[in-house]
């Protein structure tokens, strides 16, 4: 007689207690544990490249000023704008250029932004070129 003889022929218990997992619940007791949660998530943003920001010289801030002056006076006419500027990262040193196509809608010089048709706002010192 063999070790297992005896049950080796039963059939498969079913629980009465407890539903059959699927195949994906049955994969899930045996996925990788994350001893250090939010770990990955440190590496990632470490890593993640943000660049410096830009620096104008005065010549460049006046050139960037006379266009604004030039945009006052067309404002009615809702003039097109390819606008290059700054967004500042909120997590690290550094951010991101973004350069954007769109009307003019209203420079709002209280708060210092343009306000494109799309709603999108630019603060006008994170502006490093904008072409009409």
């Amino acid at each position: 007689m063999e070790k297992y003889d005896d049950i080796i022929n039963l059939p498969h218990h079913v629980s009465k207690k407890h539903p059959r997992l699927s195949m994906e619940q049955r994969a899930a007791q045996f996925a990788p544990f994350a001893a250090l949660t939010g770990f990955g998530d440190a590496i990632n943003e470490i890593s993640r490249i943000t660049e410096n920001r830009i620096e104008l010289d005065d010549e460049e801030k006046l050139k960037i000023d006379n266009i604004l002056q030039k945009l006052i006076n067309k404002i009615s006419n809702k003039p097109k704008v390819t606008i290059t500027y700054f967004i500042p990262d909120l997590r690290k040193t550094g951010g991101e250029y973004k350069t954007k196509i769109g009307n003019l809608k209203k420079i709002d010089e209280c708060k210092q932004l343009l306000v494109l048709e799309d709603k999108t706002e630019i603060p006008i010192k994170e502006i490093i070129e904008i072409l009409d």
